[in-house]
């Protein structure tokens, strides 16, 4: 087999999937509309093809994003914003019920879990592009896509070790997306010029707070999310790792475990560098191109980071995760090449951007 052998062979079928929501809302509201919700599909229906389904709700919303707000900082039509909201709720609700319909139907399958974190992996680009839509963002979108995937690769490293999957009781899966699809509807209510305006203006409670509330609400709502959501869930990951470690006690090292963070850091400098050379400003002026090809690399990561953990690789890093990355070096080169030939690049950056999706989209089918 390409990608593992009898080990991992063997491996997948000791494999059982391991996980914890500790979040109020999901055990007392949406846990119980799960479960009836789920009885509407028919027993003959894979759980995969709900997963799938629930997935292109997602793509659907980035197309929408795209065509009317292409550089996500313009206002698009409020019908958009509600669009936005229905389908990010039932990319949600889809995501739930796949595992119980797995269960009802006895088709629970590691190879499943690794398809629905796959594509749970990629949401994080198809939603940053909605929201920026929303909130109008612009090149900033680049930055909510960070803080989306920051904490999604930290529980996935963090799983690898745990071997469970523990979501706090405020979590991004539960609430992170119920605050973000209450904000799409309730911007179709507001206008999107809500998130643009000064965040003392849009939340005058928060006007006496310096610094805060004279930058664009969209700007203070990022800066709020690292504080009080990336930063807590980061640290609540690596003490979770550490304590496994320390309970093996040598068996595996913390240097060893924080290197399999570096495949996503070098995505995310190289992503930034390319951006720092670019002559044409690639974030602000393609921020679809971009988060959608980053987006995939990073999908990449994480599904072969999760392949690793299904077989039990002793090292995460075998299963060829940093293969997606090797368009980088050429793009950022490209770069380069304006700085030689009066701002004009070697090739185009929007063909080079195309290139970077094509490339970063075919990694899982090539590598």
């Amino acid at each position: 087999m390409g990608y593992i052998g009898a080990h991992g062979v063997a491996a997948l079928h000791r494999y059982k999937y391991s996980g914890v929501d500790h979040s109020y809302l999901a055990k007392y509201v949406l846990q119980p509309f799960w479960t009836r919700f789920v009885n509407f599909f028919p027993l003959w229906m894979p759980p995969n093809m709900i997963t799938l389904i629930g997935f292109l709700f997602l793509v659907t919303s980035a197309l929408l994003s795209y065509i009317y707000s292409p550089q996500l900082d313009s206002p698009p039509p409020r019908w958009v914003h509600f669009a936005h909201g229905l389908l990010l709720f039932l990319y949600q609700t889809f995501d739930a019920v796949d595992g119980k319909q797995a269960r009802r139907t006895s088709s629970s399958s590691p190879l499943g879990e690794l398809f629905d974190h796959g594509c749970d992996a990629l949401a994080c680009a198809f939603e940053s592009l909605a929201f920026g839509s929303t909130a109008m963002c612009g090149r900033d979108t680049f930055w909510f896509w960070v803080i989306a995937a920051i904490p999604f690769y930290g529980a996935t490293w963090e799983h690898y070790f745990t071997n469970t999957l523990i979501l706090p009781v405020i979590n991004g899966p539960t609430e992170g997306l119920a605050l973000i699809y209450v904000s799409h509807f309730m911007t179709a209510i507001v206008g999107a010029q809500w998130w643009a305006q000064q965040f003392g203006k849009s939340i005058p409670f928060f006007g006496w707070v310096p610094f805060i509330s004279e930058i664009p609400t969209f700007k203070a709502v990022l800066f709020l999310m690292i504080a009080f959501g990336v930063i807590p869930t980061v640290t609540f990951n690596v003490c979770n790792v550490y304590k496994v470690i320390q309970a093996r006690k040598g068996s595996i090292s913390m240097p060893l475990a924080l290197a399999m963070l570096y495949p996503f850091a070098v995505l995310l400098g190289g992503v930034l560098v390319w951006d720092y050379l670019s002559p044409s400003d690639i974030i602000g002026t393609y921020p679809h191109l971009v988060i959608l090809g980053t987006g995939l690399a990073f999908g990449f990561l994480v599904g072969r980071m999760i392949l690793a953990h299904l077989c039990e690789e002793p090292k995460g890093l075998k299963t060829n995760m940093c293969m997606s990355l090797l368009y980088l070096p050429l793009a950022i080169a490209n770069a380069l090449t304006a700085r030689l030939n009066d701002g004009v690049p070697l090739v185009d950056e929007f063909w080079v951007l195309l290139g970077y999706c094509v490339f970063t989209g075919l990694c899982p089918l090539l590598l």
